[in-house]
C-alpha cells in the first residue's frame, strides 16, 4: 500500500483496503510506543499544524507523533497567522509547502481545507473541518477493533446532533467499514440527505447498513458501540443552548440507553464531554438551566464500558499512522 504524497481531507477518499492499511501501521506505532521503541523514521522533515480552532488531542496528537517520529513542528494559532486576513489561503498554501513537509488545517470550512490542499505541493491534514472530522474517525475505528477483534458486522449507534463533523464522519467510517450504523436524534437534526444517500450506496457495497430514527429504543437495541457528541458545536451561538438541551435530553446517553443495548456494548465521545459541572460550560449550563449532565451522565462517561480514554490515546496512535504513511519517501519499513 503506498500513500505517499496523499491528503487526508475526509475518508469518502479512501477505499476500505488504505483505512485497514493506515489502522495496522497504527497498531504497529502503538506497540512501539508501549515498549519504548524509539521510531523516528521521518527524521529532519517539519510540519506545520494550521488551527483555527483550539484543540487538546489533536494538537498535542500531532506535537507529539511528529516528535516520535523525529519531524520539527510548528503550530499557529487562531492569531498565529495571517491566512484569510491578510495573505489569501491560495497563497498561504504555496508558502507554508515551500517551507514544511505536510500542513495539518483546523478550523472551519470543509473548502479551506479543500483549497490549501489543491495549492499545495505537500500533503495536507484535515484535523477537523464543520463538515468531516477524518483522524477522529481512524481513531474511533482503531479502539473498535481492540474492543471486538473485527469490525464488519458490528451495530453502531450514534446519538445527538447527527449533523455535524463527527455525525458525518461516523457514517462514512462505517459505510466504508462494514458497520451498520443507526444514527439516533430527532429528525431536525438528521445528516444532509446527499450524504445520507451517499453511505447508502457504499454501504451497500460492504454489506451494512444505514439507519435514520428518532426513536430511542429502536436506535440502541442491539447497539456494540453507543456513541456521542457536544449537543453545540465550536462556532455555534451560545444562544442555541436552551434550544439544544430541550430537544435532545431524551437522546442523553445514560445507564437505561446502556441497557437497552446489547451486554458487551462499549461506549465512545471524542471529547471534550460535558458530563458533570467542573467545567465552565457545564457549570453555566447547571446555573441557567439546572442541568448537571448533558450528552452523556458521569456513571456512564466513568463507567467499565467508558472506552473514551483508550479513544483519546488512539488519537496519537493514528495520527502517527497518517503522517508516516504520506511522508515516507524513504521506503523505511517498520
Amino acid at each position: 500500500m503506498n500513500l505517499y504524497g496523499r491528503d487526508l481531507l475526509k475518508l469518502l477518499d479512501y477505499s476500505k483496503e488504505e483505512i485497514c492499511y493506515l489502522l495496522s501501521l497504527a497498531k504497529e506505532f502503538k506497540k512501539k510506543k508501549q515498549n519504548k521503541e524509539l521510531h523516528p523514521y521521518l527524521k529532519g522533515k517539519n510540519v506545520v499544524l494550521l488551527f483555527e480552532k483550539d484543540s487538546t488531542r489533536t494538537r498535542c496528537a500531532f506535537e507529539v507523533g511528529a516528535k516520535d517520529l523525529g519531524m520539527g513542528t510548528t503550530y499557529l494559532g487562531p492569531t498565529g497567522s495571517q491566512m484569510g486576513k491578510k495573505e489569501s489561503i491560495k497563497d498561504t498554501a504555496r508558502v507554508l509547502a515551500r517551507m514544511y513537509d505536510g500542513i495539518e488545517y483546523r478550523g472551519f470550512s470543509q473548502d479551506i481545507v479543500e483549497e490549501l490542499a489543491e495549492n499545495s505541493s505537500v500533503p495536507v491534514w484535515n484535523g477537523l473541518t464543520d463538515e468531516f472530522h477524518p483522524t477522529q474517525m481512524l481513531a474511533d475505528l482503531m479502539t473498535i477493533e481492540e474492543n471486538f477483534g473485527h469490525l464488519e458486522g458490528l451495530n453502531f449507534t450514534y446519538m445527538g446532533d447527527a449533523r455535524n463533523n463527527v455525525g458525518n464522519s461516523l457514517m462514512v467510517a462505517c459505510a466504508k467499514m462494514g458497520l451498520n450504523f443507526t444514527c439516533c436524534a430527532p429528525k431536525d437534526l438528521f445528516p444532509k440527505e446527499g450524504l445520507v444517500k451517499t453511505c447508502r450506496e457504499i454501504a451497500t457495497k460492504n454489506n451494512c447498513t444505514i439507519t435514520l430514527t428518532d426513536n430511542v429504543k429502536e436506535g440502541v437495541k442491539n447497539a456494540n458501540i453507543i456513541y456521542t457528541d457536544v449537543w453545540v458545536s465550536m462556532g455555534e451561538k451560545e444562544e442555541i443552548w436552551e434550544k439544544r438541551i430541550k430537544e435532545l435530553k431524551p437522546y442523553q446517553v445514560n445507564q437505561e440507553a446502556i441497557n437497552l443495548a446489547n451486554k458487551d456494548v462499549i461506549f465512545l465521545h471524542c471529547l471534550p464531554s460535558f458530563h458533570d459541572t467542573k467545567t465552565k460550560i457545564g457549570k453555566e449550563m447547571f446555573d441557567k438551566f439546572g442541568v448537571k449532565e448533558m450528552e452523556v451522565t458521569d456513571e456512564v462517561f466513568e463507567s467499565n464500558c467508558s472506552k473514551v480514554m483508550d479513544q483519546a490515546e488512539n488519537r496519537l496512535h493514528t495520527i502517527k499512522a497518517v503522517m508516516f504513511a504520506s511522508l515516507n519517501d524513504t521506503k523505511e519499513k517498520m
